[in-house]
């Protein structure tokens, strides 16, 4: 019998599943996966070559496609990945052939307040330990491959300014790049939340120890060689892909690729066995794709394009994953994850709770690490009902891409009927299927209403559109986001990114990149503040980047940063190891 998710905790819960979790290879074999396309790593985790599966079904239909998305997050959590799983073990329960794709968790969050991304209850991911803590790698493969493009740039930096031309190219055979050190895009990355890197100087002591410069860091997931993990259509793809990343720009203003540095082939080296996709298990024994990163407000925040087609070949239905609300997630799945991979979602979930809602409605907003507010404990509907028109907001959002919305509200045991009738009452009105599941309590058995409302859902036809062409000009592009997806009055940019948007506007091949914004992921507005749906009110775009090799230019809106910070009372100081059994304990 599995624990009782109300007594103990989510990591307790995991260790006893994963006593009588099935093997990798019967994980394979249920999928339908031959011998040579499982690649094992132990017992219970393994990669899948997707290159030979692929190969092998090319002529195979594709299953269902459903995204799963939410309203904006609150410091409540929304339970977007224990809802993935919680509908996985739904469905399975219905017997259905199904699966699922979510993402690596970030080593950042998974010490800090966050915690891991495994879900919750009786909906997990197992593994835990593995998926917390690493996993098969990707992530440090990441670190090499973007810090590698750095080691590059500044070792050229110093080899350039201590030697002159001729001496360059009888050494090296190189010529000079001229690399300006005010206009470096890219930074350093570490996959923990270390605000002190923020701002860094780099290079000092003498002229052998580098070049002195200002210089950053980012969490390892906003890197753009993660984004290539999560849209890269096979080796090939990411080979190209790699070799367009701008790391900086000369002292004319043009820029510098890691082909220009010549370090895009040792790039993709690291990076070769990370794009077959990892592959775990639910608590109840459903195949779960683990593949890509977090953090769609700094980041795409997808699952991999290549776990997507896997597991539609593998699988009747398939779930994928969107990071944070519908305005964040699900607007770069919909304008940049299908436009890259060609699929077309026959569903999109929104994930809501009947406390978020009352965050959004007027509640106390709760202080990650303090006591709940006492509110939060007993029946107010109106609360709830104010809330609902963020959840109506982002409804409206997933209908603008032509997808059939199902509304799950992940149920808490303080929801009271009448809390819950009327987000059914308005989630309805605004064209949504409802459905409550008690996925965390009860695992796949009090998802079935859920399972039944996205097979529902699914059997419908819908009429997918983008919300742009990559013809429309830039800041055109950004304005029609803010508007119609954050519903913001308009736009203005610093002086800074207003120019670079410009420039970008002009270049043939850059204007017709796509467009991934980086936004706090609390409010639809760009100030984490503001709950519910802001009115009144202008994006402010602040910078504007550009990721070539990944097929997208990321304008940076409001004060968020690429690095997050740690927190006073992080997870950290609560993960330990059991030094009897070896086992780690204190994951969350």
């Amino acid at each position: 019998m599995p624990l009782d998710p109300t007594k103990h905790a989510d990591w307790e819960i995991a260790e006893a599943a994963e006593k009588d979790m099935k093997t990798i290879y019967q994980i394979a074999d249920e999928l339908g996966l031959e011998k040579e396309e499982l690649l094992p790593h132990g017992h219970y985790v393994g990669k899948v070559d997707f290159a030979k599966v692929l190969d092998r079904l090319k002529d195979k239909p594709d299953g269902k496609y459903v995204d799963v998305t939410a309203i904006t997050p609150t410091p409540l959590g929304e339970g977007k990945s224990t809802s993935t799983m919680g509908l996985l073990e739904g469905m399975g329960k219905r017997g259905v052939n199904v699966s699922a794709a979510i993402r690596q968790p970030s080593g950042g969050p998974t010490m800090n307040i966050k915690g891991s991304a495994a879900g919750g209850g009786l909906a997990q991911c197992i593994p835990l330990t593995p998926f917390s803590l690493g996993l098969t790698g990707d992530i440090n493969a990441i670190m090499n491959a973007h810090n590698l493009a750095m080691v590059a740039m500044t070792s050229r930096m110093q080899h350039e300014r201590n030697y002159d031309d001729e001496q360059l190219q009888r050494l090296s055979g190189i010529r000079r790049l001229d690399i300006d050190p005010t206009n470096v895009e890219m930074g350093w990355i570490i996959d923990f939340c270390a605000q002190s890197l923020r701002n860094i100087i780099i290079g000092m002591g003498g002229r052998m120890d580098g070049y002195m410069m200002q210089s950053k860091f980012g969490i390892a997931v906003s890197s753009e060689v993660m984004a290539i993990l999560a849209v890269a259509k096979d080796l090939k793809d990411m080979r190209e892909r790699m070799g367009k990343i701008v790391v900086a720009y000369d002292k004319k203003g043009n820029p510098i690729t890691t082909s220009d540095l010549e370090v895009a082939g040792a790039m993709t080296a690291w990076m070769a066995e990370a794009l077959n996709p990892n592959l775990l298990q639910s608590i109840e024994g459903q195949p779960v794709f683990v593949h890509a990163g977090p953090f769609a407000n700094i980041a795409i925040g997808q699952s991999s394009i290549i776990a997507d087609r896997v597991s539609l070949k593998l699988s009747d239905y398939h779930l994928t994953e969107s990071g944070f609300g519908a305005d964040i997630g699900f607007e770069k799945f919909w304008n940049l994850k299908c436009r890259f991979s060609g699929l077309k979602p026959n569903a999109a979930v929104v994930v809501a709770t009947i406390r978020a809602l009352k965050c959004h409605g007027g509640a106390p907003i709760p202080v990650p690490g303090k006591p709940m507010p006492s509110e939060y404990g007993s029946e107010n509907v109106g609360w709830v009902e104010k809330g609902c028109e963020n959840l109506v907001h982002h409804i409206k959002t997933v209908k603008k891409a032509g997808i059939n919305p199902v509304v799950c509200i992940n149920a808490f045991y303080t929801d009271t009927d009448n809390e819950i009738a009327a987000v059914r009452r308005l989630a309805e009105a605004a064209g949504a299927r409802v459905a409550l599941s008690k996925h965390w309590e009860k695992g796949g058995e009090g998802a079935l209403e859920f399972a039944d409302a996205v097979i529902d859902a699914c059997s419908e036809k819908n009429e997918f559109k983008l919300l742009y062409d990559l013809e429309m000009p830039l800041r055109k592009r950004i304005e029609l986001i803010a508007k119609e997806v954050y519903g913001a009055d308009g736009v203005e940019y610093s002086p800074d990114a207003n120019s670079k948007a410009a420039r970008i506007e002009k270049d043939s091949e850059l204007s017709k990149l796509g467009t991934c914004m980086v936004k706090t992921h609390l409010s639809l507005s760009d100030n984490p503040n503001i709950k519910g749906v802001p009115k009144g009110w202008k994006l402010y775009v602040r910078d504007v980047l550009t990721y070539g090799g990944a097929g997208f230019v990321v304008p940076v809106a409001g004060t968020i940063s690429l690095m997050p910070g740690t927190g006073s009372n992080p997870a950290f100081r609560r993960v330990d190891v059991d030094v009897e059994s070896g086992k780690v304990k204190g994951l969350f």
